[in-house]
């Protein structure tokens, strides 16, 4: 008996060491993963915080009675629309949920609306619909890994395997869903959307994130770590350059010294990108403001502080950024900007 008794008395010690090595397990990586988000420097300032009302505000009165965000040229904008409902969800609404639940759930009904049973999501209207697709898709994604919509799940399903159909021979895409050509704008903001519904829980093949990241890879410049538009033509360029570094981010590829090369491209570019309502600046800065979010440290130090100043700065009176694709676009993209620090987005998280 007493033999019994001292390996009882062992065994009750062994449990007690591997529930403590557990313990101290897990709390070691809640300070690793705490780690990597510490900043040393205040994100979210009184200022940012008023602008972000500001313009939220602006965006819901600016939304169509059919949900729809556009512009002149481009009304009834999937893509557009897809980017005012993030940046609504950015600040904590969803569909039916919050001060702005409204809004975004008669956005994710336009979107959900326009998708036709290929698959696919596009507006009559639309210039590069692959583009409005994408950002779309990635809506939907995010859409549905926060409320498990089943509707959402549905249309969503269909715009994914339409994007995995649609991959170019290169691993590409391009502005229509044909598998021809590609170039790297197109491909990241499909490769976006494909992490976005895989976080969301969804299949997505692994062959054809391999064949987009190579594709991306293969655009990298070696002179510079820029990237180049297509694989045949093209020198690097700042905001393509942002997408690209993002969408190798969000394929998991955070080390390498082509991640090095290409922020290092990022910081010495974009110190000459100010302000401006026209070009690519708020499509650069989108994808900039991702990469050093997801690149951490000095990265995300040396660059928040600036473009949060910068477009609290450039706001207009009326809560909305000028844009020459509407003030719809260049206010739900500041929006989408100027509210990474929040973290609510799955797809901006670590």
């Amino acid at each position: 008996m007493k033999r019994y008794g001292f390996i009882l008395i062992y065994l009750l010690i062994s449990l007690l060491i591997v529930l403590f090595a557990g313990n101290y397990a897990l709390a070691s990586d809640v300070e690793t993963q705490r780690g990597a988000e510490d900043v040393t420097f205040e994100e979210i300032t009184p200022e940012m915080r008023a602008s972000v009302d500001s313009a939220l505000a602006f965006l819901a009165q600016a939304q169509m009675e059919d949900g729809s965000y556009g512009s002149e040229r481009y009304p009834k904008h999937v893509g557009m629309t897809s980017l005012a409902a993030m940046a609504f969800m950015a600040d904590g609404n969803l569909p039916g949920r919050g001060r702005y639940g409204r809004n975004v759930e008669r956005a994710v009904n336009f979107v959900v609306n326009s998708a036709a049973e290929s698959g696919f999501i596009a507006a009559d209207t639309s210039h590069g619909p692959m583009y409005g697709h994408g950002f779309a898709t990635l809506m939907l994604g995010e859409v549905y890994g926060m409320t498990n919509d089943s509707r959402v799940r549905e249309v969503l399903i269909k715009a994914v395997r339409l994007i995995v159909n649609t991959q170019n021979h290169e691993g590409g895409w391009r502005y229509h869903p044909i598998p021809f050509d590609a170039d790297v704008s197109v491909t990241i903001c499909q490769i976006m959307a494909l992490r976005s519904a895989r976080n969301a829980g969804l299949s997505v093949p692994k062959e054809t994130i391999d064949r987009a990241v190579r594709y991306v890879r293969q655009c990298q410049n070696p002179n510079d770590g820029g990237f180049r538009y297509m694989l045949s033509s093209g020198g690097s360029a700042f905001p393509r350059s942002a997408a690209g570094v993002a969408s190798l981010f969000y394929a998991g590829i955070y080390e390498g010294d082509d991640i090095n090369r290409a922020l290092s491209y990022l910081l010495r570019e974009g110190r000459n990108i100010t302000f401006r309502s026209g070009g690519h600046y708020y499509y650069g800065h989108y994808y900039a403001g991702q990469a050093m979010y997801l690149a951490g440290g000095e990265y995300w130090q040396l660059w928040y502080p600036r473009i949060r100043d910068e477009l609290v700065s450039k706001q207009n009176d009326d809560g909305s950024w000028d844009s020459s694709h509407g003030k719809s676009y260049g206010t739900a993209m500041g929006l989408l900007i100027l509210q990474i620090p929040n973290r609510l987005l799955p797809i901006f998280q670590r």
